[in-house]
């Protein structure tokens, strides 16, 4: 089977590629992309930024490699409170959401994987299928995360619902794969919606910059979302290395 995966950057990807084979840059017009072999897929990896419309684009600069499904892919905030930090979370469906007000303009399903949910994956990390809520923006308050989760959604990501579109367009399958690495209960310090510019890519040193006006909150918060990063990451490839579509 060939499968298309679409994050937003490279990081979200770096557990997976350590579990595949013959790896190698792909020649697709996007920021980031690689070609693989994984769990007996033939897999194309690409990144393209941040929101629905990076990662629509990132779809159809991938037609030439004719996928027989479309997973969106990488990392989320956590709506509900139960969920943790390196939680995975399978859509059961995507709903665009604009603006701060949570409402909903449309809505796609999405396929679960065949051996959801796998014995071996609940002895080392915790798996959760839901609704996820898809918005143009960093959801960075605990309150608007209250408001979202009041829709049914169990978590917040950019970029499914530019997917899920593409995906449906092309009469592909569409699955959506998550890691948490924000909770439904804390607010960020760094403004993160600041400091995304128009192509999709954070503006690290306005982060740094901003981040220097209250080193003592800021800075420790940067470190500990790099170390959430890092293990959602290595947590999506184990669980790609054991899942079937």
């Amino acid at each position: 089977m060939r499968l298309l995966l679409v994050a937003s950057d490279p990081m979200e990807f770096t557990g997976i590629v350590a579990h595949a084979q013959d790896s190698q840059p792909a020649l697709v017009r996007v920021d980031w992309a690689c070609s693989a072999r994984l769990a007996g897929h033939d897999v194309l990896l690409v990144a393209n930024g941040v929101g629905s419309k990076r990662a629509a684009a990132a779809v159809d600069a991938s037609a030439s490699f004719r996928p027989d499904a479309v997973i969106s892919t990488g990392f989320c905030g956590a709506l509900a409170e139960d969920l943790k930090v390196g939680d995975i979370v399978v859509g059961t469906c995507i709903a665009k959401h604009t603006g701060k007000d949570a409402c909903s303009t449309s809505t796609w399903p999405a396929q679960q994987p065949e051996c959801l949910p796998g014995q071996g994956w609940r002895r080392r990390f915790r798996v959760r299928s839901g609704p996820i809520c898809s918005i143009d923006h960093v959801a960075q308050t605990s309150q608007e995360k209250r408001r979202l989760h009041l829709t049914g959604a169990c978590a917040v990501e950019m970029e499914a619902a530019g997917v899920a579109e593409r995906a449906q367009a092309l009469g592909l399958p569409f699955h959506c794969v998550k890691a948490v690495t924000d909770l439904a209960g804390e607010t960020m310090a760094n403004d993160f919606n600041a400091a995304l510019r128009s192509d999709g890519h954070f503006d690290t040193m306005l982060i740094l910059r901003g981040s220097l006006r209250h080193p003592a909150i800021r800075i420790p918060e940067l470190l500990r979302l790099r170390n959430r990063c890092v293990r959602a990451a290595r947590i999506l490839g184990e669980f790609f290395a054991d899942c079937r579509f």
